[in-house]
């Protein structure tokens, strides 16, 4: 996704065993506000990628971001942790992604929903493919947990850190898998009959 970023844009790092991570950021209205998160596995490409688009940014960091790229890495060292949309600048979304992100950060950890059911959720029943590009270009993952929706099929999917990634994170939150590696679980979130 290549959205014009406001300026200045700061960036801070993090490194867990599991991925890097790089908050890029910046100052609106002088609040500090999260424009990107960047996740890759340690020494894949994506890393590479990840690191040339990071240092186009000041590396910076303030006590608000710093405490989220702390608990990003937290998160991603397995602790249970839930993100405040507040920190980041969603706006930079178009409104049809905004409303796919806000009902995928709705889903509690240990539960998943599939691309279809989110879609009919956001009143766009058939629009499964679309929901997984928005869920594609996510800007903020982790913060918005796009790894917790998958295929109707109860496969994967994708997922910007890749899917053994993606299978690690869902693991971490108790999510079960079958010997095929499909997702094993009784319902999803966002079925009839659910929250």
């Amino acid at each position: 996704m290549k959205t014009l970023l406001p300026a200045p844009q700061f960036y801070c790092l993090r490194h867990a065993p599991l991925a890097a991570v790089a908050v890029l950021w910046t100052l609106q209205r002088d609040q500090p506000k999260i424009v990107r998160v960047l996740i890759a596995p340690p020494g894949t490409p994506d890393a590479d990628a990840a690191q040339s688009e990071v240092f186009k940014a000041q590396p910076a960091g303030c006590p608000e971001i710093d405490q989220i790229a702390d608990q990003l890495e937290a998160f991603l060292r397995g602790e249970a942790l839930r993100f405040s949309l507040d920190s980041i600048l969603l706006d930079l979304c178009p409104d049809f992604q905004q409303r796919v992100l806000r009902a995928e950060h709705d889903i509690p950890r240990g539960q998943v929903s599939t691309y279809g059911l989110l879609a009919g959720f956001i009143g766009k029943p058939g629009a499964a493919r679309a929901v997984g590009a928005a869920l594609a270009a996510n800007p903020f993952p982790i913060v918005i947990p796009c790894h917790r929706a998958i295929r109707a099929d109860r496969t994967l999917g994708g997922f910007q850190g890749g899917l053994q990634m993606k299978r690690a994170l869902l693991a971490a939150e108790g999510i079960p898998f079958d010997p095929l590696g499909r997702v094993a679980v009784a319902d999803f979130f966002y079925s009839p009959g659910t929250p």
